[in-house]
C-alpha cells in the first residue's frame, strides 16, 4: 500500500550573477523545519544567461560568463542545502536520526541551455556540461528536460508539451489538464495557476503550474508585469494524483526567517 507524502515544490529559482539569494536560505530551513518526504526542484535554478540565444548580440549581453552562471548557482544550491546539512551534522554528532529526505531535480530549459550550446558547437563538448552543477555534492536525483517523474501518481516535469508540435501546452490550467490527461506539476511561467478535475470514477486529476521562487525582477517583463506570485508548494497527503495543495510566499518565508508573523 502506497504512503501518503509530503512534498514540498521548489518553483523556477533562476539563480544568476548580481541578484538576491536570502530566500534559498529562508527555504532551507523551512525545509528542515516542516520535514517533507520529498523535495522536488521542478528547474531552472542556473540562469544561464551566458548561453541566452534571445540576448545575444544587444548591449545585454556584454559581461556576460559562463563560469559566472555556474558558480552563481552553485553558491546559491550551497545556501538551500547548508541548513539539512548543518542539521544532519549536529544530529551524527549527538547520534540521532539524521533527516534524508528524497531530493528531486528536474532539468529545465535554462539548464538545456548547456546541451543546446554543445549541439551548436561540438567543440564545447567535454568543456562545459551538467557535471559543472553541484548536484552530485548533495545527492540530488536529477532528471533529464522534460522527463516526467511519477511520484504516486503526479508527475513532475520542467513542461508538459503537445507531442504533435514539441511546443509547451498552453491555455487555461483546465485545458492543459485535460491535455495532459493525468495530474502533473510544472514550473516554467511565473506565477501560479492550478485547476481540479474530478472524472467519472470518482478519482481527482489535478494541475499545478508555479514558476517563480525569486526575489528579482526580470528586465525582460518591464515594469508592469513582475508582480506575479513567488514562492514554494507544499503538497500534503499526496496519494493517487491528489494532494492538499499549501501556499507558502518568499514574504511569509522572509517574515518567519526574521521571527515576525
Amino acid at each position: 500500500m502506497k504512503k501518503r507524502l509530503k512534498i514540498l515544490l521548489i518553483p523556477d529559482t533562476q539563480a544568476k550573477p548580481g541578484v538576491r539569494m536570502d530566500h534559498f536560505t529562508w527555504i532551507g530551513k523551512y525545509i528542515v523545519d516542516k520535514r517533507p518526504d520529498v523535495v522536488v526542484h521542478i528547474g531552472d535554478h542556473w540562469d544561464m544567461p551566458s548561453l541566452s540565444s534571445y540576448d545575444k548580440g544587444k548591449k545585454c549581453f556584454e559581461g556576460r560568463r559562463y563560469r559566472a552562471d555556474i558558480n552563481a548557482g552553485n553558491y546559491a544550491m550551497d545556501l538551500l542545502m547548508a541548513p539539512l546539512v548543518d542539521y544532519n551534522k549536529r544530529q551524527a554528532e549527538t547520534k540521532h536520526k539524521q533527516y534524508k529526505p528524497r531530493l528531486v531535480f528536474c532539468l529545465g530549459n535554462h539548464e538545456n541551455r548547456i546541451d543546446r550550446a554543445i549541439q551548436a558547437d561540438a567543440i564545447l563538448e567535454d568543456t562545459i556540461g551538467y557535471h559543472d552543477f553541484n548536484l552530485d555534492k548533495y545527492d540530488w536525483e536529477v532528471h533529464a528536460f522534460l522527463e516526467p517523474v511519477n511520484i504516486n501518481d503526479v508527475h513532475f516535469a520542467h513542461y508538459f508539451y503537445n507531442p504533435m508540435t514539441g511546443h509547451p501546452w498552453g491555455g487555461m490550467p483546465e485545458t492543459r489538464l485535460k491535455n495532459v490527461g493525468h495530474s502533473f506539476v510544472m514550473g516554467h511561467q511565473q506565477g501560479l495557476k492550478h485547476a481540479n478535475l474530478y472524472v467519472s470514477t470518482g478519482d481527482v486529476r489535478r494541475a499545478l503550474i508555479a514558476g517563480s521562487c525569486y526575489l528579482h525582477d526580470e528586465d525582460y517583463k518591464g515594469p508592469q508585469a513582475n508582480h506575479h506570485w513567488r514562492g514554494v508548494i507544499m503538497l500534503h497527503e499526496v496519494l493517487n494524483g491528489d494532494y492538499d495543495l499549501m501556499e507558502v510566499s518568499l514574504d511569509f518565508l522572509e517574515r518567519r526567517n526574521k521571527g515576525l508573523k
